[in-house]
């Protein structure tokens, strides 16, 4: 028995005869259209916000009317007419005849308008995907933030460029969210393109540098003036398409006092496009702050300070950090540099100097933090966790300097600096097999970025580390690698001879050293310290005659010098030559100078080696407290001490 449709049926059947679907579709991309285009055209245009909003709305109202009006009306060839209900239609003969197909009009005008749709949509749909797949992995959005342009004819400007990139990295370094990459690696690539100045930089190069950084924004800028009128304007782009995520500008008077404020204003526009409101309401509010210094001319300095320190002018660089700080008394990022530089300066000095009071580097390096650390309440969490590392290297232990470091690894994966800081804690905590991957990682990050390296230390620590585990085919290979980068490098060339030496290649290791030796002189090196060092290198290479023939050599060369006493009487116990002789030499110089505790350590040793045990551990104990009074931690030290007293220990268990 036929059963005829129910009424549900029927009414699908005739939306669909009645074309409303078709209508709806036609209107829904239509208004997307609109809605796309308008948006676009707000910014430039500078409407004010509602004006998208009210087309919003006008064309949600008007989806109503659409299907009402396409549900009474059919639009035809003869013009727009009622449409017949399916029961009028039922009631007439229709005569069928073959129908050719035809393409219409609306067909045609739908496919432009699916199209047009797809088009518009697609890019929004990509970079919604790419940022919300970052976030819902817990991955954090990575950024790299190009320097500014000066698009002025006004060359004062110029320090900006550099000025509101470092501040905005600092900003935006406030937010758990993201991983900012650092100014020192964008810069240092920049340079790798053979930029000669920031004008030259073009989007798709930009883009080129952030690829090399993994990053999945890159912030792009300049500054134009137009009349008093300074404009920053920035945009937001993803490197692998170079689509515009979002453009954003910021204006105000063209004097150097306002521009911290831009800046301000400009990064908490750009971190709320890059965190979404859902993800801040999940964390606490964190400190936002502008930058590290409001003054133009603290900032001046601070720059120029850095380009010394680069240059590894010490002196130079602190004298620059010094201004900047005169300046402004809580700029705090110039404090930090100029305790590095200090240290750095110290740690020159106890290689290639000797016989004066080396020590106030290391006051001044300590103080210098300190005074850093007083600010911490001003720093972002970046920039405490630096802080940080820079207190445990000169007041704590290689377990909590090495602690902050894999932090800072955390925030930022492409830190090439980090990366060697953190091979060389370990290898100062003779974890040489720990050090090697944190070394390695660190020129792989530099060959990625196809840039060289700041130092060659770079590279001759790391085939420090292969010698001390002897992987010589590894470390010749890494030697090879630095010739090209710094041939006539000091610490290259010895380590060359050292390699050599220790591979029985007396030839390439005596024109090493003869190399060595030629560069030190010409750069007016007392002949003393050039032949100190040319022992170390013969007792790294497991030459001690040699060795011990080279610090005799040295002490007759500079014989008042109680540093090259202590050299070759610590050669002698920590090698098991002649002790007793070293002890009488020790006693000599802890008589002039009783509280040093380089001088007591070696001492200390001798006394150990010579089986005396709890002499020894006083010693030792004496130098390690004169040491930690002065903050200074060294691991030899600290596992002497520890042998001294597990010897101790076991005479009394044996007893």
């Amino acid at each position: 028995m036929y059963k005829s449709p129910n009424k549900l049926i029927k009414f699908w059947q005739e939306l669909k005869r009645r074309k409303v679907f078709s209508v709806v579709t036609t209107y829904a991309a239509t208004a997307y259209i609109i809605i796309e285009v308008t948006n676009n055209l707000v910014e430039p245009l500078h409407l004010p916000d509602w004006v998208a909003t009210v087309v919003v709305l006008l064309l949600a109202t008007g989806l109503p009317v659409v299907i009402i009006l396409s549900w009474i009306f059919d639009f035809t060839s003869q013009g727009i007419k009622k449409t017949e209900s399916l029961e009028e239609l039922e009631s007439k003969e229709v005569a069928t005849k073959p129908v050719k197909s035809k393409l219409r009009a609306s067909y045609v005008l739908n496919a432009v308008l699916i199209i047009t749709v797809i088009v518009l949509a697609y890019p929004k749909i990509f970079k919604r995907d790419t940022l919300e797949k970052l976030r819902s992995s817990g991955e954090r959005i990575s950024v790299a933030v190009m320097p500014f342009q000066n698009m002025t004819n006004d060359t004062t400007w110029n320090v900006w460029q550099d000025g509101i990139q470092d501040i905005l990295i600092s900003t935006l370094s406030n937010s758990e969210e993201l991983k900012i990459r650092q100014a020192e690696s964008i810069k240092n690539l920049v340079k790798g393109e053979g930029m000669v100045n920031y004008a030259s930089i073009t989007p798709t190069i930009a883009s080129t540098i952030s690829q090399k950084l993994d990053a999945n924004i890159l912030i792009f800028g300049n500054i134009k003036q137009a009349g008093n009128t300074i404009r920053l304007y920035t945009q937001l782009i993803d490197p692998v398409t170079e689509e515009v995520y979002k453009s954003f500008q910021i204006e105000g008077l063209a004097i150097e006092k306002n521009i911290f404020q831009l800046i301000d204003t400009l990064s908490g526009m750009v971190r709320n496009f890059l965190i979404i409101s859902e993800l801040e309401k999940k964390v606490p509010e964190i400190y936002k702050l502008s930058g590290t210094t409001n003054s133009p001319e603290a900032y001046r300095d601070f720059l120029q300070g850095r380009n010394e320190y680069m240059k590894e002018d010490y002196p130079a660089s602190i004298k620059w950090y010094s201004k900047a700080i005169t300046a402004d008394s809580n700029f705090f990022q110039a404090m930090i540099s100029v305790s590095l530089a200090y240290n750095n300066q110290f740690e020159y000095e106890t290689w290639f100097s000797s016989g004066h009071d080396k020590l106030y580097l290391y006051k001044e390096a300590k103080k210098w933090c300190l005074r850093a650390c007083g600010k911490m309440d001003l720093m972002t969490t970046q920039q405490k966790t630096y802080t940080q590392w820079l207190y445990a290297r000169l007041f704590e232990t290689k377990s909590e300097e090495i602690k902050y470091l894999k932090q800072l690894t955390q925030s930022d994966d492409q830190w090439v600096t980090i990366y060697f800081n953190l091979g060389n804690s370990y290898s100062e905590s003779n974890q040489y097999e720990k050090a090697i991957p944190e070394y390695e990682r660190a020129l792989e990050i530099c060959k990625k970025w196809d840039l060289k390296p700041y130092w060659a230390l770079y590279y001759t620590y790391l085939g420090q580390m292969y010698h001390k585990t002897g992987q010589y085919k590894k470390e010749a290979r890494v030697y090879k690698l630095a010739e090209k980068d710094f041939p006539d490098d000091l610490e290259l060339i010895g380590r060359q001879g050292i390699l050599a030496l220790s591979q029985g290649d007396t030839i390439a290791a005596n024109r090493s050293f003869k190399r060595f030796s030629t560069i030190m002189r010409n750069m007016s090196f007392p002949e003393a310290t050039i032949t100190s060092l040319l022992a170390f290198g013969y007792n790294e290479a497991g030459f001690p005659d040699k060795a011990e023939e080279s610090y005799r050599l040295a002490l007759s060369l500079d014989s008042g010098n109680p540093d090259r006493i202590n050299s070759l009487a610590y050669f002698l116990i920590d090698k098991d030559r002649k002790i007793d002789e070293a002890l009488k030499l020790i006693d000599k110089v802890l008589n002039l100078n009783p509280d040093n505790f380089i001088y007591l350590h070696t001492k200390g040793w001798g006394l150990y080696k010579q089986g005396k045990y709890e002499e020894a551990v006083d010693a030792l104990q004496i130098s390690w407290d004169l040491r930690r009074e002065k903050a200074i931690y060294d691991h030899e030290a600290y596992l002497h001490l520890e042998t001294a007293k597990k010897a101790v220990a076991g005479q009394i268990e044996g007893y």
